[in-house]
């Protein structure tokens, strides 16, 4: 209870914070007021001393090189933990997100680009919103599960991001995240405790060369680098932690 409460005041107290950045920031992607409110996002995840963070790969990136950055999704602490990274994106996330009191306004006053599930052309509108800061020198971000793994395990990926990526001819830049799963599951507000949290960020994937013909196989690629390094820190072995790897025994 102590920790919602800090994470509550936390947000009312970013709002007006927000507010103001929003009023003086020219940038057509709002670049200035999206860092402040991933700042949120990083207080939050040290707000809780049982989470102990560790981020690997995140330092040597440009902050205005622009990338479609993909990650697995295991739980809603998997957000404040991506905010610990040090440069700004917009993040693609479901409408329902944006009509959350306080939390979805200043998602709107961040950029990020709601997604109608509903909507018969959702793809034509979120590619112009993503291609519109990625043109400026903004990346965005996207779960391509689609929703949070109720298992643990990685999901098939939806091709959207990957074609997007080939599209506006910018780089893959694939994340991998770790025990959030533990610390904050789905169906669930109790947050548990001594909980090691790990996200890396692997090596940007080139698109310069590829069609649209080739986003499932830059896709499949992309998916088989995030499912090996959760193999690696799980010690186990890929069909333990992939979905749609079967085992089969001798």
């Amino acid at each position: 209870m102590l920790i919602w409460a800090g994470i509550a005041l936390l947000v009312l107290i970013w709002l007006p914070i927000l507010g103001i950045c929003r009023l003086f920031d020219r940038d057509p992607t709002r670049y200035r007021t999206g860092k402040t409110f991933r700042k949120l996002g990083f207080f939050i995840s040290r707000i809780n001393p049982n989470w102990i963070i560790n981020i690997e790969g995140a330092d040597h990136l440009d902050d205005r090189t622009p990338y479609v950055v993909v990650s697995n999704h295991l739980s809603n602490a998997d957000i404040p933990l991506i905010s610990n990274l040090p440069w700004e994106m917009k993040w693609v996330a479901k409408k329902e997100l944006f009509d959350v009191p306080v939390l979805g306004r200043m998602m709107s006053m961040s950029g990020d680009i709601s997604v109608d599930r509903a909507s018969s052309n959702k793809r034509a509108g979120i590619f112009a919103r993503c291609s519109f800061y990625l043109k400026r020198k903004c990346s965005v971000m996207f779960f391509p599960e689609g929703t949070r793994s109720r298992t643990g395990l990685l999901n098939s990926f939806s091709p959207g991001a990957f074609d997007l990526a080939i599209q506006e001819n910018v780089p893959i830049l694939p994340i991998v995240i770790d025990g959030t799963q533990d610390c904050l599951p789905k169906k669930t507000w109790v947050f548990k405790r001594a909980v090691q949290i790990k996200l890396k960020v692997l090596s940007p994937v080139d698109t310069s060369d590829l069609k649209s013909k080739d986003a499932k196989a830059l896709m499949n690629r992309v998916r088989s680098s995030i499912a090996d390094q959760l193999a690696e820190w799980r010690n186990q072995p890929l069909h333990e932690v992939d979905s749609t790897v079967s085992y089969i025994k001798n």
